[in-house]
C-alpha cells in the first residue's frame, strides 16, 4: 500500500491542523468495479450535462485533465490544478465544516477519495471522488467561481459553531458511512437516520456555521445559474448525481431566485432537494456572501459575538479595537446597561496575538489557566487608554514602574504597579502588565495580587469575534479524532472473481493482455454473477457494432435483468442508449 501523499506548493504551506486531515489516495485500492462505476457515471454525465450544465463544466473537465475512462489520481490532478492556482488533497469522508472551508481559503480542493458502490451509483450521501473530482474540480477552472470558492472559505472558516453543530456533523458523518458501507446492518442505518432527524428537529436559533453551511449547500453543492425559467447546473452535488441532475430540471423541483434568505433554508443530505436556488451569475454569489458576512460576529464583534463564542464552548478569538487578539475558550462576559462588554474571561490555555501573529511571551505557556480583562473607557475622563496621548499617559501615571489606581466607566477598579506595556504598529498601547494587582467589580474580586502578574488587554470594545485561533501555531490543534472512520472492504472469492472479469474487459478495451476473452467473461457472468448489470454493458459496448449475434445475446440478458430488477431498468436503458449513439 502506498502511503505517500501527493504534494504541491500550496499543500506544503498548510498549517499542521489542516494537514492532519490529509490521507494518501492509495490508488491501487480502487477495484475494477470502482473504475467501471466512474466510467459509467462520467459517460452518462457528459451526455446529459452537455445540455443542462453551465458551459464552464465541460470546458473545465478538459482543463483539469479529468478522464472519462479512469478515476483521477491526486498526482495528475495536482499537476494540472497547479496551473490554475489550486491544489487537491485526499481526505477520509466528511471532515469538520470549519476545516473544509479553511482548505478552500488556501485554494485547496478537498476530495474524499473513496468511491460509491455500484448499488449507489446514482447518488450517495457520503462524499466520494465522483462528487469531488468530477463535480467540484471542473467548475473551479472558471476564475469567477474559483474566487467565490476562495472567499467563501476565508469567511466560512471563521463562522462560529454551536455544540449542536458538532453533534450534527458527527451524526451525518456516521450515517453517510453506514449508507455507503457494503456490510451495514439496516438497524444501524435506521438508528443513525433517527439520530440525524432528532438533531435536525431540535428547535434552536441557528448558529453562524449552520447558516453559512446552508449558503454553501445551495450554491457550491446544489446551485443553479442563469434565469429561473431556464437555469444551468453548476453545483457539484447535481453535477455528480446522474439521477438528480436530470430530475432537478423538471417542474417537480421549485426554482427560486438566490438571495441571502437561502441561509435560512435548511437541507436534508439524505434526500433529493425539493427546491433549488438560481443565481444570475457567479459575481452575484460574492455579493450575497458579503451581505451575509456583514451580519457575522467576524465583522460585528460586540457582546453578541462574544456570547456566541461562549455558547460554542470551543476555541475562538476576539479582536479588540486596538488590534489585540485574544484566543481561547471563552467562559464569561460582563455587560453594562447598554449591552457593551465591560469584562471577559477565558478558561484554559489562551494566547494573545496582533495581526494573526502571537505576541512574544504571550502564548499558551504564559496563559495556561485562562485570561481575563476589563474593557472600555476610563471614568471621569471619558477616554480609552488606547486614545491617550503620551502626555495623557504620563498625567494619569500610565508608565513603567509607577503605582496606579484607576476606574472604568463600568465601575471596575484596577490598582497595581505598572510593570511594562506592549504597543501596536501605531504606537498605541495594546497590553499593560501589572504586579501586585487588584481588580474589583462591585463586591467581587476579579483579580488578586497573589494570583501573579496581571495583563490588561487595552481596548474600548470588541470589533470582531470568530471561530479558531488568531495564530494557527499558538495551539496544538493536531488532535482531531472522529468517532467514525470509513471502512475498508475485504472480498470473498466470488467477488474477487468478478473483479477479474471486470479487469479482463478493461484490458481488452485498452489493448492489453487479458485473462479471459469477452465471450468467456460473459459466459461466467451469465452463470455465476446474474445480479451484475454494469459489466454486460461494458461488454456490449465493445461488440455491439462488430458482432451482432453476440450483442443480441447481451441485450437479451440485460432485458431479463431489467424484468427481475425494475429499479435499475433506467440505468441499463441509459447505458445502452449512450453506447448505441456512439457517445
Amino acid at each position: 500500500m502506498s502511503l505517500s501523499i501527493t504534494s504541491n506548493p500550496l499543500i506544503d504551506k498548510l498549517p499542521p491542523h489542516l494537514k492532519q486531515f490529509i490521507k494518501p489516495q492509495n490508488y491501487e485500492e480502487y477495484t475494477p468495479i470502482n473504475q467501471a462505476v466512474w466510467r459509467y457515471v462520467m459517460r452518462k454525465n457528459i451526455t446529459s450535462l452537455s445540455k443542462v450544465a453551465h458551459d464552464s463544466y465541460l470546458r473545465g473537465l478538459k482543463k483539469t485533465g479529468i478522464s472519462v475512462d479512469s478515476i483521477p489520481s491526486m498526482y495528475g490532478m495536482n499537476r494540472i490544478l497547479k496551473e490554475i492556482g489550486w491544489a487537491a488533497v485526499a481526505v477520509d469522508g466528511f471532515i469538520p465544516p470549519n476545516a473544509f472551508m479553511e482548505f478552500q481559503a488556501y485554494n485547496i480542493l478537498v476530495i474524499a477519495s473513496d468511491i460509491r458502490q455500484l448499488e449507489n451509483i446514482e447518488y450517495t450521501p457520503a462524499p466520494d471522488i465522483i462528487h469531488e473530482a468530477a463535480g467540484h474540480a471542473p467548475i473551479i477552472a472558471n476564475p469567477d467561481y474559483a474566487e467565490y470558492l476562495r472567499r467563501f472559505g476565508k469567511i466560512g472558516c471563521k463562522a462560529i459553531s454551536s455544540k449542536r453543530d458538532y453533534e450534527i456533523y458527527e451524526a451525518v458523518r456516521t450515517l453517510s458511512i453506514l449508507k455507503e458501507a457494503y456490510d451495514s446492518n439496516p438497524e444501524d442505518i435506521e438508528k443513525a437516520e433517527k439520530r440525524v432527524e432528532e438533531l435536525q428537529e431540535q428547535k434552536e436559533i441557528p448558529s453562524e456555521m449552520a447558516l453559512i453551511r446552508n449558503l454553501h449547500w445551495w450554491t457550491v453543492e446544489y446551485g443553479l445559474i442563469g434565469q429561473v425559467n431556464d437555469p444551468k447546473i453548476y453545483g457539484a452535488g447535481l453535477l455528480s448525481s446522474i439521477g438528480e441532475s436530470e430530475w432537478c430540471m423538471t417542474d417537480q423541483v421549485e426554482k427560486i431566485s438566490y438571495s441571502p434568505e437561502a441561509a435560512f433554508r435548511n437541507f436534508d443530505i439524505t434526500k433529493p432537494q425539493p427546491q433549488l436556488f438560481v443565481t444570475p451569475d457567479f459575481a452575484y454569489l460574492c455579493q450575497v456572501l458579503e451581505e451575509f458576512a456583514d451580519t457575522m460576529a467576524l465583522r460585528k464583534g460586540g457582546h453578541r459575538g462574544l456570547s456566541k463564542l461562549i455558547e460554542s464552548e470551543n476555541l475562538g478569538t476576539i479582536e479588540l479595537s486596538t488590534g489585540l487578539q485574544v484566543s481561547g475558550t471563552f467562559s464569561r462576559i460582563l455587560k453594562n446597561e447598554d449591552n457593551e462588554v465591560i469584562y471577559f474571561e477565558t478558561s484554559g490555555p489562551t494566547a494573545l496575538s496582533f495581526r494573526e501573529k502571537e505576541l512574544i511571551g504571550h502564548g499558551v505557556d504564559a496563559h495556561p489557566n485562562g485570561f481575563r480583562s476589563p474593557l472600555g473607557k476610563l471614568k471621569g475622563i471619558n477616554l480609552a487608554i488606547e486614545n491617550m496621548s503620551p502626555r495623557d499617559l504620563k498625567a494619569y501615571n500610565f508608565y513603567d514602574g509607577e503605582y496606579i489606581e484607576f476606574e472604568f466607566e463600568s465601575g471596575i477598579t484596577v490598582a497595581g504597579t505598572n510593570v511594562t506595556g506592549i504597543r501596536n504598529i501605531k504606537g498605541e498601547l495594546i497590553l499593560i502588565q501589572f504586579s501586585e494587582c487588584t481588580i474589583k467589580y462591585k463586591d467581587e474580586f476579579l483579580f488578586k495580587p497573589e494570583w501573579g502578574t496581571f495583563d490588561l488587554a487595552v481596548g474600548k470594545e470588541i470589533v470582531s469575534a470568530f471561530s479558531g485561533p488568531a495564530d494557527d501555531y499558538s495551539f496544538d490543534l493536531v488532535t482531531h479524532k472522529s468517532s467514525t472512520t470509513t471502512g475498508k472492504r475485504s472480498f470473498t472469492p466470488k467477488q474477487t472473481e468478478l473483479h477479474s472479469l471486470y479487469q479482463s474487459v478493461r484490458n481488452i478495451r485498452e489493448g492489453k493482455n487479458t485473462k479471459f476473452s469477452l465471450e468467456a467473461v460473459f459466459d461466467i457472468l451469465a452463470k455465476d454473477h446474474t445480479n451484475d448489470w454494469l459489466l454486460p454493458l461494458e461488454i456490449y459496448e465493445l461488440v455491439y457494432d462488430r458482432d451482432e449475434k453476440f450483442g443480441k445475446r447481451i441485450v437479451e440478458h440485460l432485458d431479463k435483468t431489467k424484468s427481475e430488477k425494475p429499479d435499475i431498468k433506467h440505468l441499463i436503458d441509459s447505458g445502452i442508449e449512450i453506447i448505441n449513439k456512439g457517445e
